[in-house]
């Protein structure tokens, strides 16, 4: 398959691509900063706010991954960047005629009790607030859509690069709520979710909805 993956150097996307390259699919990364290029995988750098150009480059592919992020940090136009990047890249995949059109969103939208959700407990990182809110608010915008087969993932409550159990491809998934273990626990490896939706693009199962996993 020919996919492209947008946000193809962040700490996501690159493990989505690299798990694409080894199961021999044609990727093309996309990027505010170009990698080196390699036999497997094409890097181009393209601004996400310029739909028409970016639309230009996802023709002819048959899934868009977004991995989009313009970073975690207190930034005071987070919330901004985040939205507006992911509405013109939705725009992007639409013009490009692209159908298939997976989202990695943020863990705070998974609801943890009483309509309650992660990003909005007393508890939840207050660096990350503004960011995590913009995905929870993206992924109410992104219910609308009717055209494109999306799908929306969540990660589990702890994803990060100190989850070292590395490449397992064992997995449990999940729609709204986090997907815990014995203990309560909520996590995953950041090689893991690479397979999760490297799973999914090859035998799609969640089609206009939001999904999640973790161990």
């Amino acid at each position: 398959m020919k996919i492209a993956v947008i946000g193809a150097t962040g700490f996501v996307g690159s493990y989505i691509v690299n798990e694409l390259v080894k199961r021999k699919h044609e990727v093309l990364g996309i990027s505010r900063k170009v990698q080196i290029q390699t036999d497997a995988v094409c890097y181009i750098s393209v601004d996400v706010f310029d739909i028409e150009i970016l639309a230009e480059s996802l023709k002819g592919f048959d899934v868009v991954v977004s991995a989009y992020n313009p970073g975690w940090s207190d930034d005071p136009d987070m919330y901004i960047e985040f939205m507006k990047g992911s509405k013109s890249i939705q725009a992007a995949v639409k013009l490009a005629g692209v159908q298939r059109y997976i989202v990695m969103g943020g863990a705070g939208s998974l609801y943890v009790h009483d309509g309650v959700q992660l990003v909005d407990t007393d508890n939840f990182p207050a660096n990350i607030k503004a960011g995590a809110t913009a995905a929870r608010d993206y992924l109410n915008f992104l219910k609308n859509e009717k055209e494109l087969d999306w799908a929306f993932f969540s990660p589990p409550k702890e994803m990060h690069p100190g989850i070292n159990t590395g490449r397992t491809g064992q997995y449990r998934l999940g729609t709204d709520f986090p997907v815990t273990d014995e203990n309560g626990r909520s996590f995953m490896s950041v090689e893991d979710v690479a397979v999760v939706i490297a799973d999914e693009i090859e035998s799609p199962v969640h089609h206009q909805m939001r999904f999640t996993a973790a161990y």
